[in-house]
């Protein structure tokens, strides 16, 4: 009798098993592969505005797996400032080579420049040079400036040459002369010789592109404009800049705003939702940071009064970059996947440790984004019975069926021993 009554009752756990996971199951909507690096450590993973569109608005739902498919730890940063370094190359006057003894470069400054450093391109070499600097302001005098200071590490394992940035007493001699001991290495060969100026800029941001922008004109009684934007995707949006032509001088009341669906008692309306509103002034840029947008399409209204349309000759929508940051390893296979409404901020033990991970890295990209739901569209078109919420309420009211039965089952079974 044991043996018969343990088999309902399995029966009945498989059933409640099959339909808690049924619910619980849930899959990620959109995936890409990540770009290779080539040297192991952490690296900088700018999200793209399409894989952003496709995620929950705040990016909880991301996961990175390796090719094993185990999960790997990442953080979220923001980019609303970077530090941006451009190469300013300087001109070498002369290079003289004294064969077994020494090697003189002498490098022309440019004016006004008060500099305490050089950034050389060292052609790789395995040697350690000593050397000294002096400056001078017209190649006939010299001065000394640093003396006996040592280069190495004077060669990369995925480059052909390297950077080497040295530093000295603050100068403004119009021209520096640098000597290389060369008594017990050969010479080494000097590429290039510069400065970095780096500068911190603000508000970087990605371009968004709309699907398409609508405009239409509100004549009497409203006298407004509306543009219509309408995106692929939901996308954050945190600026907007607008380019107008025409008129000479204009003031106008702009709003943004979204139609929504409001139920009453007896029937549905659409009203407009406000999200912001601004000025646009000709005595201004017309550039405007906004609370975070994250919508596929709204309207911009513009109050004309009066007065003749605007002459709008583009409207720039723009987002500031994030990324993610995430160890990696040389020639491994990584993916992104996302589009998971169901799940929540991942908890890492890396997010800890943040401030440890500074200075700049390496970035790769995101490639190969791919859906893998059918869009809205063809869901809507689906019969009721093809419809996905018609296939868990079968689920559902099938395992109740199933539940019922194997209960009553149970209880008979009970009632005759």
């Amino acid at each position: 009798m044991k043996t018969n009554m343990m088999k309902p009752m399995k029966l009945n756990s498989f059933f409640i098993l099959l339909l808690l996971t049924n619910l619980s199951f849930a899959q990620f909507q959109t995936t890409g592969k990540i770009k290779e690096v080539t040297e192991n450590g952490f690296h900088e993973i700018i999200l793209s505005p399409e894989i952003r569109s496709y995620s929950k608005q705040d990016l909880s739902d991301i996961r990175i797996f390796n090719a094993k498919g185990i999960e790997v730890p990442y953080f979220i940063q923001s980019n609303s400032e970077a530090l941006l370094s451009t190469f300013e190359e300087y001109e070498i006057v002369s290079k003289t080579v004294f064969p077994k003894k020494s090697t003189s470069i002498i490098v022309a400054i440019p004016s006004v420049k008060n500099n305490n450093q050089l950034s050389l391109f060292i052609a790789n070499a395995d040697v350690v040079k000593n050397y000294s600097i002096s400056g001078s302001n017209n190649q006939a005098e010299w001065f000394g400036i640093s003396n006996s200071q040592i280069l190495d590490n004077l060669n990369s394992s995925s480059e052909a040459s390297v950077v080497k940035t040295i530093s000295y007493p603050l100068s403004t001699y119009k021209y520096l002369k640098i000597d290389f001991d060369d008594r017990k290495t050969l010479p080494i060969n000097i590429l290039k010789v510069g400065n970095f100026n780096t500068q911190l800029q603000k508000n970087i941001l990605q371009d968004i592109k709309p699907k398409k922008n609508i405009r239409f004109e509100l004549l009497l009684p409203q006298k407004h404009t509306q543009l219509q934007v309408v995106f692929d995707a939901p996308q954050i949006i945190n600026q907007i800049d607008f380019e107008i032509s025409r008129p000479t001088y204009y003031k106008r009341k702009a709003v943004i705003f979204k139609k929504v669906k409001r139920e009453s008692k007896r029937k549905t309306e659409i009203i407009e939702e406000e999200i912001v509103s601004f000025e646009l002034n000709s005595n201004t840029k017309n550039s405007f940071t906004i609370p975070e947008i994250f919508e596929k399409d709204f309207y911009i209204k513009i109050e004309n009064k009066n007065n003749q349309p605007l002459t709008i000759t583009s409207v720039k929508y723009s987002q500031k970059p994030v990324s993610a940051i995430v160890e990696l390893y040389a020639n491994e296979k990584y993916s992104i996947k996302t589009g998971n409404k169901n799940l929540n901020e991942p908890d890492y033990d890396l997010s800890d440790f943040k401030n440890n991970i500074s200075g700049k890295l390496s970035q790769t990209s995101i490639y190969d984004i791919k859906q893998i739901s059918s869009s809205k569209n063809q869901v809507e078109n689906k019969s009721f019975w093809q419809q996905g919420w018609f296939m868990w309420l079968c689920i559902i009211l099938g395992g109740i069926t199933i539940l019922y039965f194997t209960a009553s089952l149970v209880k008979d079974l009970n009632e005759k021993n």
